[in-house]
């Protein structure tokens, strides 16, 4: 099993800055592709970025691409999200949630574990 727990949301304005983090501990966390999901008041969780176990494939929601960073530590046991030029609609908790699988799937049914989720709230 493993345990998420992440860290770095707050508040920002548009067109600013966040690093999100999140902490594993448990079984060997470079056994799992990691994931960020996010969701918005009244929406469904959405897909954001995966890395891969070894962190050389990465992947990304069309509306983040260019703008998020999804990076990993693995003698840290730790993932990554770098999130530039914020815009209001990235208002939502993130999650991030790892994957004993290596298909890559956008759906979170995908992901076996899951954090508490961290708020990022962007401001005009």
């Amino acid at each position: 099993q493993v345990q998420l727990v992440e860290s770095g949301g707050g508040l920002v304005q548009a067109g600013g800055s966040l690093r999100l983090s999140c902490a594993a501990s448990g079984r060997t966390f470079s056994s799992y592709a990691m994931g960020w999901f996010r969701q918005a008041p009244g929406k469904e969780r959405e897909f954001v970025a995966r890395i891969s176990r070894g962190g050389v494939s990465t992947y990304y929601a069309d509306d983040v691409k260019g703008r998020f960073t999804i990076s990993r530590d693995n003698a840290k046991n730790t993932v990554y999200l770098q999130m530039n030029s914020l815009k209001l609609e990235d208002t939502a908790v993130y999650y991030c949630a790892a994957d004993q699988g290596t298909y890559y799937s956008p759906s979170p049914i995908q992901y076996e574990y899951w954090g508490q989720g961290t708020q990022v709230t962007v401001s005009s």
